[in-house]
């Protein structure tokens, strides 16, 4: 992974990713840790390489979709539907002006 063989590997441990997880209020089993200590530190071992990159002729707003233009359409404000077209096929309504659904949560 690092190609730099002087420079020290973070070196994450099965405790760290316990405690992470412990913060995160998840649960996993030592096959889990073990999968999740690894590819943590092959990531951070890969960001360590992307840090050695040389950018200093590299603007920092430089971005490879940058030529794209916008594709959506113009925001035009127009007239809708009326809310009583909106609810013709409602099953309850209320008022003629909402939607009345059942209730989900207990007071």
């Amino acid at each position: 992974m690092n190609k730099n063989p002087e420079k020290k590997s973070l070196g994450i441990t099965e405790e760290v990713v316990e405690h992470v997880a412990k913060l995160s209020r998840l649960s996993f089993d030592a096959v889990t840790i073990k999968q999740f200590q690894s590819q943590v530190s092959k990531i951070l071992d890969y960001i360590d390489q992307l840090k050695e990159v040389d950018t200093a002729n590299t603007p920092p707003t430089t971005h490879v979709l940058s030529a794209m233009k916008n594709v959506f359409r113009e925001d035009i404000n127009k007239e809708s539907i009326s809310s009583s077209e909106a609810l013709s096929n409602a099953p309850d309504k209320e008022d003629n002006k909402f939607f009345k659904v059942p209730k989900i949560i207990e007071s």
